[in-house]
């Protein structure tokens, strides 16, 4: 298996294996984790609208000491603004509270099927992209239908799709069904957040002594053997460091199947958000 520190995607665009989320980190003290973070060696930074923090994630690059260029920020669509006009609109307001002059990647958070109106949002990320507000483009719980249907009305496929995965949720049909088309799969909730026991199961923790390893690294390699991405958050930086430290070992197939086995369908979804039915931030 030949090590990589990123995966190349649809567009031509490579994006690091392994990225950093921001749900909750917000203000000065968001900075500060921010900052640790990238020191610690995280060059992708995921944010969203919806989290309210776009201000601080752009403070935050501004101090670093890490080229601008060399740090992948991304930000994501909320659902109250599929309109094509909100939209457009939505992602320059997001450019300027941030202070940077684009994003590298923004996808569309949720789908809202029952709104029906993620085409439209879709063909907005397409012109944005066009327009140079944005230079890679994706969705975000997308099902294989809503993938189809954007996919026939544009021509233009979504170079990622973050998706809800973990051992409880391995959500191994959407993982296969995004590898067809050649979207880069990622996973949100990577740990399970604290809703579960992921990072203390047993079979988990097993794995953790057999390789010499954390719980957490035991998940992102299962991960990156996978050819999904993840994205982690932690508020220390020996935490984060740690997070960055799983390309000197390989899963055997029996351990991933073991992995694999934890799964327990839609009773293990961390708060039952079937992208069918949610409704974001309602």
């Amino acid at each position: 298996m030949t090590e990589s520190n990123f995966f190349r995607l649809n567009d031509g665009t490579t994006i690091p294996v392994i990225g950093f989320g921001t749900y909750t980190v917000q203000g000065a003290k968001g900075i500060r984790v921010l900052q640790s973070a990238i020191d610690a060696g995280f060059r992708l930074i995921d944010s969203s609208t919806n989290y309210m923090n776009e201000g601080t994630v752009g403070e935050a690059i501004r101090r670093s000491d890490v080229p601008r260029k060399d740090i992948a920020i991304r930000s994501k669509l909320p659902g109250a603004n599929h309109d094509y006009d909100k939209a457009i609109t939505v992602i320059q307001e997001s450019l300027y509270r941030s202070g940077l002059d684009y994003f590298d990647q923004y996808l569309i958070h949720w789908p809202l099927p029952k709104q029906g109106k993620y085409v439209e949002a879709w063909q907005a990320l397409v012109d944005a992209q066009k327009f140079g507000l944005v230079k890679t483009i994706g969705v975000s719980n997308f099902l294989p239908e809503h993938l189809d249907k954007i996919i026939e009305a544009t021509g233009v496929t979504p170079a990622v799709n973050q998706i809800e995965r973990h051992p409880y949720f391995n959500n191994l049909e959407l993982v296969k069904e995004n590898q067809k088309r050649g979207i880069q799969v990622e996973s949100w909730s990577t740990f399970g957040r604290k809703l579960n026991d992921v990072l203390e199961n047993e079979t988990i923790v097993e794995l953790a002594k057999k390789y010499h390893k954390t719980p957490a690294q035991i998940i992102l390699r299962w991960n990156y053997q996978s050819d999904v991405l993840s994205i982690v958050k932690a508020s220390s930086y020996d935490h984060q460091k740690a997070n960055l430290e799983f390309f000197d070992f390989e899963l055997s197939k029996d351990d991933i199947d073991k992995i694999n086995g934890l799964d327990q369908g839609e009773a293990g979804r961390v708060e039952g958000q079937d992208p069918n039915e949610y409704e974001e931030f309602d």
